[in-house]
């Protein structure tokens, strides 16, 4: 072994970190990129960092003793560095171990997210990595990882597959990872990491064809049992109308529209609406049930949300509503879907979204007695919030509730109201 490859050897093995230094060195891994102009971080910062209740696995509550006593032995590993800044008593840290372990900008992002978030799919890790590094598929991940655990000292690990899983999980090695099942034969078995990806196996084009063809064959008998459903739910009523009034008279679009329940609510409200869905039969639905002649400022029109267009009579939308409209999109495809509805509102806007929650990527084959291929999506309401707050938006109240008994599909719901700032 020549002296160099001995150093980055020894190097490599000196990063072995306990569970309270792998936090602290994924957080500052984290904010290094997503908050540079507040990096390095003090000591109040890091705490707040590891502490976050977003983005993390487990959430734990550290204190600044036990903080600050983790920096010493990762001082004294040379793996942190104590900075101080022209005209500050403040002592600030950076991590060092970027340059200790010769990581590029994507294997950062990948031994950050799993520092910090535990194992996780490659489906999982493109989307978590998203404000990290921008991979372009999950393959890129892939590649990433391979690269990793080819290493003459391997940084990560690939676990074994789990009956019922979708997808291996990874791990880093970087010290001993806390698994969310015990070890050994007689182990009970846990729920599988969830891959909200796998919809995407086959290529956005190829689950947008699906997704239409399964509506199209519904549409007649889906129209039947939804165009009612509002009149059973007080809460949707009451925030799509709050919707309706903050709109002000300006134009309402609402997306992935169906056969129009919930743009009828919102024109029985006094608002200006245009419903918008992929599905030509459920446009037809639309029109049948709201024809022009009786709600006059009602009109549906054939187009795809995440391309959506202004209004024809404003600069922008007064409010958009997404009711149940992105349960069929990937993780990774939130943050791009909510940013183009941001894009289209004007300043001072209203966005009111409601979606399934959970930790679950459900298949039909077979809906109102058609056979169809449709895959709903079960989101993280973090990750939803996450992605309203990214696309610029502000988020001024949510919520999440249970089915109603004997009335809803057994999911949760998250609903939010968000506003793009004037």
């Amino acid at each position: 072994m020549t002296e160099d490859a001995y150093a980055s050897s020894r190097d490599a093995y000196a990063v072995n970190l306990d569970a309270t230094e792998q936090r602290v060195i994924g957080a500052l891994l984290e904010k290094q990129v997503t908050v540079p102009a507040s990096y390095p971080l003090s000591l109040n910062a890091l705490r707040t960092a590891c502490n976050q209740q977003s983005s993390r696995d487990p959430v734990v509550d550290y204190d600044d003793a036990l903080v600050d006593e983790c920096l010493k032995r990762l001082r004294q590993r040379e793996l942190v560095r104590v900075v101080w800044e022209s005209g500050s008593r403040t002592r600030k840290f950076d991590q060092l171990v970027v340059d200790r372990l010769d990581l590029s900008p994507a294997e950062r992002a990948v031994v950050t997210v799993l520092l910090l978030r535990g194992p996780q799919a490659p489906g999982e890790l493109k989307t978590r990595t998203d404000r990290l590094h921008a991979f372009a598929d999950r393959d890129e991940v892939e590649i990433v990882l391979a690269a990793l655990a080819a290493r003459d000292r391997p940084l990560v690990r690939e676990l074994p597959r789990r009956p019922g899983q979708q997808d291996a999980r990874w791990i880093h090695l970087l010290g001993p990872v806390e698994m969310a099942e015990p070890a050994g034969p007689s182990r009970v078995p846990t729920t599988a990491a969830i891959d909200r990806e796998s919809v995407l196996a086959a290529g956005a084009q190829a689950r947008d064809a699906r997704t239409v063809a399964a509506y199209e064959a519904v549409a007649a008998a889906y129209a039947n049992a939804y165009l009612p459903e509002l009149a059973g739910k007080p809460f949707d009523r009451w925030l799509l109308a709050r919707i309706a009034e903050l709109a002000a008279d300006g134009p309402v679009a609402e997306v992935g529209c169906g056969p129009g329940q919930v743009a009828g609510f919102l024109a029985e409200q006094g608002a200006e609406v245009v419903g918008f869905d992929i599905s030509p039969a459920m446009i037809e639905q639309a029109r049948t049930a709201y024809p022009p002649t009786v709600f006059p400022g009602l009109e549906f029109e054939l187009a795809d949300f995440t391309r959506l267009l202004r209004p024809r009579s404003a600069s922008g939308w007064s409010a958009i509503v997404a009711w149940y409209a992105m349960g069929h999109l990937a993780e990774s495809e939130l943050g791009p879907a909510l940013a183009a509805l941001a894009r289209v509102l004007q300043p001072g806007g209203w966005l009111g979204l409601a979606m399934h929650a959970g930790d679950e990527v459900r298949h039909l084959d077979s809906w109102f007695d058609e056979p169809v291929d449709l895959d709903v999506v079960l989101h993280d309401p973090d990750t939803v919030l996450s992605a309203v707050r990214a696309a610029g938006l502000v988020v001024h109240e949510w919520y999440v509730r249970g089915p109603l008994p004997g009335a809803e599909a057994d999911t949760r719901r998250i609903y939010l109201l968000a506003q793009l700032p004037a």
